[in-house]
Formats: structure tokens, sequence, C-alpha cells
């Protein structure tokens, strides 16, 4: 199983953001318990091609300012994920993903739709908790130690209800 090592912030000017390839991610939880996540995953690119996985993530702990977890990840075929985001808690999340490009990282930014539109978060993977990384001029504050801002929490506590 491979280690998850990421910073989260909020994007404080979408709009300087410019034009990146986007894919659609509608995703549920069937475990939103922190000390094992399982969430299914439905992606469509650009190109309309489906793919669907269901993750299996551990508890969260901070690193040194990143947050750092065990993940397992197995792909599905998209009919099967599709079936099972029926089984999934309430709610579902929909987002847009953008993957941005700056300074010799990939940042993943994600535009929330549905119950928490309005919401831009970005995130970036890191190979140790303490890699050092150039923060481009649209991100915000630093949300990683915020668990309220975790897809599992949003999904049940929508950030507009706070």
């Amino acid at each position: 199983m491979k280690q998850e090592i990421e910073r989260r912030f909020l994007v404080a000017d979408p709009a300087a953001l410019g034009d990146w390839p986007a894919q659609r991610l509608v995703q549920g939880y069937l475990s939103r318990d922190p000390g094992r996540t399982v969430r299914l995953r439905l992606s469509t690119d650009e190109q309309g091609c489906e793919r669907g996985w269901l993750t299996v993530k551990g508890p969260t702990r901070l690193e040194a300012g990143a947050c750092v977890r065990t993940e397992w990840e197995v792909e599905l075929p998209p009919a099967e994920v599709r079936a099972g985001l029926a089984l999934c808690l309430p709610s579902l999340l929909e987002k847009t993903r953008l993957r941005v490009e700056h300074a010799g990282h990939v940042w993943e930014v994600d535009v929330f739709q549905g119950a928490n539109a309005g919401l831009v978060l970005a995130e970036i993977e890191l190979e140790g908790p303490d890699e050092s990384f150039a923060t481009p001029p649209w991100l915000g504050e630093e949300i990683s130690a915020d668990p309220r801002y975790s897809n599992a929490c949003l999904s049940d506590t929508p950030w507009n209800r706070w």
C-alpha cells in the first residue's frame, strides 16, 4: 500500500487559474469512519471517457504540516461504480478537477458543484512531508489541518452549512 502525503489549500483567486485539462468527478462514501474511509469515484474526462475506482484510506496524521495516510486503490469498471454509488451514504460529492502545473509540481484543483458549490480547493501530493514547493499566486489559506475540508466530511456536512 502506498502512503499519500498532501497539503491542501483554499483557492483565493479561481479566475487566475487559466485553462487546464479537467475531469468531472462524482464520488460517494461507503464509510466515513476516520480510521478507514471507503470511497467510490467515477471520473469522466473531457473526451467522455469514464474510469472508476474503489479507494480505502487509513487515518490521517499530520507530519510537518502535511496530511499523511495509507491509501489502497483499485480500478473498477465504470458500470460497477455507478451501481455502487447507489449504496453510498448521503450525499454524493460532485466536482470538476483541474490539473494545474506550477514550478515543477502538479496541483489538483477541485471546483465543487452541488451542495458544495462555490468551494474551490487545491492540493499538492508530495514525496515526503518536508518536501518544499513553490506556492502559485492564486493559492489562499492552508487548510491541511482542518478536517472539515476533507471530501468525506464535505459529503456529510457541506461547507456552506458550517
